[in-house]
């Protein structure tokens, strides 16, 4: 408790736990990666080289780049009209639109991979339907090629485009629009002239996450793309599974982090929205700035000045009229959208009640034998409860180090605690085989390699970042007043806290626990190195499901997964719902 105490007059002192925790674990063996990988202390870059004298090598490596390219873009391309239209939606429907966009991004990635396994496959939905109807005599090859992994990446990745879109959207005066069509523009040139500008930090933040995340996919492209389909990542984990050659497997993963690095410096991750100036500067590119070009635009706009203001003047203050078919048109979009991101998991939820012995869709007879299988088989329930285990564990850490980090942080200054946030969160911007494989080699000095305790403290460096991103969000709108209120009537720090500061953002810190159990609970590739063989968890006993056979009870599995971020939802919003009287006590207490 004195420790606590003097920690809490140093706010720096606060984010020590989390800071310590994240050196032993990550901080110091990746900077001990990196120094294999230039062979320290003669420092040279040969394993660099050789990495890139093998042609096989950079041809992954440019289909690395390619394959989260395409991805990033059809998220983009999909996503921001999604957002727009879920924005300009009523408030009713928009909450709506929005949860079910909040579902499958919750939803376990291993399930959802699963899904598409089975609506792909040869004896999947898809061929079943059109073998019935009679279109195809033979299965037709939806599976284990390109088209199939930018399905499943996208489908996974999408949520996270629109999130980031939506909240850029929602920030933006719609006053400028409507002022944009009393001046006489057209709803497309008010569109392009006033919100595509103001929403483009959106896009930009949406599409790097995107991006980054996608240079680190490992099971996705391995279990619905070919050979010839494979990603860096998976070149990694098939070097550590072969060879475990430490310095290779360093240049390898330094040269996915370099990529991962290159486009984070240049894009740069603020989703604070401070790209205002850089937007006002982005359409005066560097063709703008050659003198030909200004001379070229300059003639061709005064030729088109008088029509323009001909045309302007008769627009100017005549009201729009209301065509029908964009309406239409964004009613079927948004269905399609909608349809995309959630067929595949209700088509597993149908399939897991089926009473037949295949997964086939519509089922033949309706049966809960799969779920007796999962529950009485101890294989898969020990792994769950493994799981389970595991993810409290990281919960309980991640909530007590990040909790403490982010209140620290709301005590420090900005461009400090930008720095250190930034520090923090590096584990879930790093792709997950290369925080895999420091992790690894940072836990094996220490003993806890196969350990349950090892596997918590490697989930625990990413799940400690999400929480002080929550935390601090909602420390951000906490006002300091209270607490000055509170310590004007002798109230200690300590007693402050849990008075006053704990109750107001109860929500932020349980909403934080979820989705750090929830991240734990999904974990896969980080679990399989540091797990090794003597720790199953419930995502390495699907995956090795997905590998080796298609047992039936992965659908109940699936399904089960599919259901937990709803309950968590459920349970946190009836934590908001009964929190709201006690949060108004204390503001009560606090103002008298």
């Amino acid at each position: 408790m004195k420790l606590l105490r003097r920690m809490a007059k140093v706010p720096l002192g606060l984010t020590a736990p989390a800071f310590a925790l994240l050196l032993v674990v990550f901080g110091a063996p990746i900077t001990l990666l990196f120094l294999s990988s230039v062979n320290a202390p003669d420092f040279s870059f040969q394993y660099y080289g050789a990495f890139f004298a093998q042609p096989a090598n950079v041809r992954v490596l440019f289909q690395t780049i390619e394959i989260s390219l395409v991805a990033t873009a059809i998220c983009l391309i999909v996503g921001y009209p999604t957002a727009y239209l879920i924005v300009t939606a009523s408030k009713t429907l928009r909450m709506t639109l929005i949860a079910l966009v909040i579902i499958p991004y919750l939803t376990s990635g291993l399930a959802r991979t699963y899904a598409w396994i089975v609506i792909l496959g040869d004896r999947g939905v898809i061929n079943n339907i059109l073998l019935d109807v009679g279109l195809i005599d033979r299965p037709l090859q939806l599976i284990y090629n390109r088209t199939a992994v930018y399905i499943g990446m996208v489908h996974i990745m999408l949520p996270m485009m629109i999130l980031p879109l939506v909240s850029a959207m929602m920030g933006i005066d719609r006053s400028l629009m409507a002022a944009a069509r009393s001046m006489g523009a057209g709803p497309f040139t008010a569109f392009r002239r006033v919100f595509l500008p103001l929403s483009i930090p959106g896009a930009r933040s949406g599409s790097l996450l995107v991006f980054v995340f996608c240079l680190g996919f490992y099971i996705t492209p391995a279990a619905l793309g070919g050979l010839r389909d494979a990603m860096l990542s998976t070149f990694i984990a098939a070097e550590v599974n072969s060879s475990f050659d430490i310095p290779r497997i360093a240049a390898a993963s330094f040269i996915l982090l370099g990529f991962a690095i290159v486009v984070l410096s240049m894009v740069g991750l603020d989703l604070s929205g401070k790209q205002e100036q850089s937007q006002t500067r982005a359409p005066k590119g560097s063709m703008s700035r050659l003198p030909i070009v200004l001379v070229i635009k300059r003639n061709f706009s005064e030729i088109l000045r008088p029509y323009r203001v001909k045309r302007w003047t008769g627009r100017r203050y005549v009201p729009g009229a209301e065509r029908r078919w964009p309406k239409v048109v964004a009613i079927v979009f948004i269905v399609l959208v909608m349809a995309f991101l959630l067929f595949p998991g209700i088509i597993v939820v149908i399939m897991s009640f089926s009473s037949g012995a295949f997964l086939q869709f519509p089922p033949s007879g309706l049966s809960l034998q799969w779920y007796r299988s999962f529950f009485g088989d101890a294989s898969w329930s020990g792994a769950a409860w493994t799981s389970v285990e595991i993810g409290v564990e990281v919960a309980v850490i991640s909530t007590l180090l990040g909790t403490l980090a982010a209140f620290g942080l709301s005590r420090i200054s900005a461009r400090l605690r930008g720095v250190l946030t930034m520090i923090i969160i590096t584990p879930i911007t790093f792709p997950v085989i290369v925080v895999g494989i420091a992790t690894y080699l940072g836990l094996i000095q220490i003993g806890l390699i196969g350990t349950k305790g090892g596997i918590a403290l490697a989930h625990s460096i990413g799940a400690v970042g999400i929480v002080v991103v929550i935390v601090s969000a909602t420390l951000a709108n906490f006002d300091r007043t209270l607490e000055q209120a509170a310590k004007s009537m002798r109230a200690g720090p300590l007693q402050t806290f849990f008075r006053v500061t704990l109750p107001l953002i109860r929500p932020g810190v349980i909403g934080g626990a979820m989705f750090a159990f929830l991240q734990s609970f999904d974990e896969a590739v980080i679990t399989s190195l540091v797990g090794g063989l003597s720790v199953r968890t419930l995502p390495l006993k699907m995956l090795e499901n997905i590998r080796h056979q298609i047992d039936p009870t992965i659908a109940a599995v699936a399904s089960l997964l599919m259901l937990l971020p709803l309950i968590w939802m459920l349970v946190l919003y009836a934590v908001w719902w009964r929190s709201r009287p006690s949060m108004q006590r204390t503001l009560q207490e606090a103002a008298a």
